[in-house]
């Protein structure tokens, strides 16, 4: 059974930096472009960043771009996402995601998803 485990959420202050990592196990992933969304509270998910299976192309939501980072090590089954000036509209669960082949950034072509880890930040 796949499994994308996300870590290093927590609280922050504006201003601060982050870095998630997402863990893949028995996933071929180089096969997969890998994602990030996420979801604050009373909102829809949205997507973040993404990261094709080279690791050669990255994509960015406007709203995050030149302030998150996304990355990935095939060598090490894991994606990054290096949050930094965070900004209390940052503040969401932000969940992993598989995408088989090209990078969508749309959550319905999603293969796999992980369980999210709470990215708070305080004003």
């Amino acid at each position: 059974q796949v499994q994308l485990v996300e870590s290093g959420g927590g609280l922050v202050q504006a201003g601060g930096s982050l870095r998630l990592s997402c863990a893949a196990s028995r996933l071929t992933f180089s096969s997969y472009a890998m994602e990030w969304f996420r979801q604050a509270p009373g909102k829809e998910r949205e997507f973040v960043a993404a990261i094709s299976w080279s690791g050669g192309s990255t994509y960015y939501t406007d709203s995050v771009r030149g302030r998150f980072t996304i990355s990935r090590d095939n060598a090490k089954n894991t994606v990054y996402l290096q949050m930094n000036s965070l900004k209390p509209e940052d503040t969401a669960v932000y969940y992993c995601a598989a995408d088989r082949g090209m990078a969508t950034m749309l959550e319905r072509n999603v293969d796999y998803w992980g369980q999210g880890t709470q990215v708070t930040v305080s004003s």
